[in-house]
């Protein structure tokens, strides 16, 4: 990809109608976890366990965006948004999982959501973005095949309520993230280290998203309203030309990225899983595919880094060794930042899954960012997160002038938050979050992102 090059990118070469925004989650921002009758979720439950997140921390406080909603709205008009993607709390709109609903935490992203569009800025609201309630995990969570049809109860409580005025919604997010980081490696809540339950937990969100469909689609009474999924992505190459390599290739690539494309686009399970690996464990019951590949109006695309995988180290808990390129540049995640990975992700998709509308509904990366104070005020100088943000928004154009559907960019994130088992340790944000005084400062990136979008 070609270096930063700001006169070469433009917003006046992407389509008029196009959606510039950041994204996102409800824990990771909102705080306030005891607050106007919100229960525990997973993910309070997880984060408050020792030795499960940097240095103990948790979602407790985060970014306190349920008392300062108003604050960031503001601060997304002042960067030119005209789009955010936020997640809706389940453990805040029915505490129990199932059953009363409470109308405070409707309330909040009410007024949320009118706060957005009396800024110009269209909602995009993702139902599930991983902080079920804990309630619901105490009776199995996801790996219960009840749960599916639990979260249609949900969906329909919220879109009922927002459906006159909400632009997208996006049933869930990243549930590849949910079923192997949640429940085969551990890393993320509820913490598991079986494979079984990870294999249930996919298959039951998938139904999960299949069965909700119908009924939010009902409730959507915006004209131009859509629903659609996001799912996480990674372009997959071998790492060396060992055949290892390149049957690992295929390998991290059907599990990585077709183990939900195919059920969901295709209406099946990806062909090349062996006959004794995952396909046995799957708890698939007559109709289920036909659910899961129900019609989408768009679909929304994470992506971060390209895949280069060796060999295997423990497949049980998917640690796979990968290829280094010394002359790539790593974020602080360790991620290798390869932009035209997003080119090849979006044109593959658009050409063997999905013709509709994509969105790039999460894109960015973390560094070491430091806070200065300056003469005139606090900065934040992040040249590497400008130019990561110049590159993949490079490939994104590249993507609209060969006719793929793109329609939107997200970046990940508006804020720097609690970055699930990291905790405040990795920092996504366009701004910079004061953890102590809770200041936002925008930093270089974000100011970067605002003179592109004011042209």
């Amino acid at each position: 990809m070609p270096k930063n090059k700001e006169i070469a990118l433009s917003r006046k070469l992407f389509p008029k109608e196009f959606v510039w925004g950041a994204a996102t989650a409800a824990y990771q921002i909102e705080g306030a976890v005891n607050k106007d009758g919100r229960s525990p979720s997973i993910w309070d439950v997880f984060s408050h366990t020792p030795g499960k997140t940097f240095q103990g921390e948790t979602g407790d406080i985060a970014a306190d965006h349920y008392h300062r909603y108003k604050e960031d709205v503001k601060l997304m008009r002042e960067l030119g948004l005209n789009g955010y993607r936020f997640s809706i709390s389940w453990p805040r709109i029915i505490p129990e999982g199932k059953g009363a609903v409470n109308s405070k935490g409707l309330d909040f992203y009410d007024k949320l959501v009118d706060e957005l569009l009396a800024n110009g800025i269209e909602p995009f609201v993702t139902l599930y973005h991983w902080d079920l309630p804990q309630v619901l995990q105490e009776q199995g969570g996801w790996k219960e095949r009840a749960t599916s049809q639990i979260f249609v109860e949900y969906a329909d409580v919220v879109t009922r309520r927002l459906g006159d005025r909400v632009k997208a919604w996006i049933t869930l997010n990243e549930p590849w993230v949910s079923a192997v980081t949640g429940h085969i490696t551990g890393e993320h809540a509820p913490g598991e280290t079986d494979i079984i339950a990870g294999v249930r937990v996919g298959h039951h969100l998938m139904l999960a998203h299949g069965l909700a469909l119908p009924v939010i689609r009902q409730n959507m009474t915006r004209k131009d309203a859509e629903v659609g999924i996001t799912l996480s992505t990674t372009y997959v190459e071998p790492g060396d030309d060992s055949t290892e390599a390149k049957d690992l290739a295929l390998l991290v690539d059907v599990i990585s990225n077709r183990l939900f494309l195919d059920p969901i686009f295709k209406g099946h399970y990806p062909k090349e899983l062996p006959e004794n690996f995952l396909l046995p464990m799957l708890p698939l019951e007559p109709g289920d595919l036909e659910i899961i590949s129900r019609p989408v109006d768009f679909l929304g695309i994470n992506y971060y880094f390209r895949t280069l995988p060796l060999n295997v180290e423990d497949f049980t808990t998917y640690k796979i060794r990968q290829y280094q390129p010394p002359e790539s540049q790593f974020t602080a995640m360790g991620w290798e930042v390869y932009p035209d990975g997003l080119y090849q992700i979006l044109k593959r998709v658009h050409q063997e899954y999905f013709p509709g509308k994509l969105y790039i509904t999460e894109n960015g990366a973390a560094f070491e960012d430091v806070l200065e104070e300056s003469s005139s005020g606090p900065v934040v100088h992040d040249a590497e997160r400008q130019e990561y943000l110049s590159q993949h928004l490079q490939a994104a154009l590249k993507a609209v002038q060969k006719e793929i559907p793109l329609a939107g960019y997200f970046a990940w994130t508006l804020y720097d938050n609690f970055e699930w088992a990291f905790g405040t340790d990795k920092r996504f944000g366009l701004v910079y979050l004061d953890y102590p005084t809770q200041r936002r400062i925008i930093k270089d990136s974000g100011r970067w992102y605002s003179r592109f979008l004011q042209g």
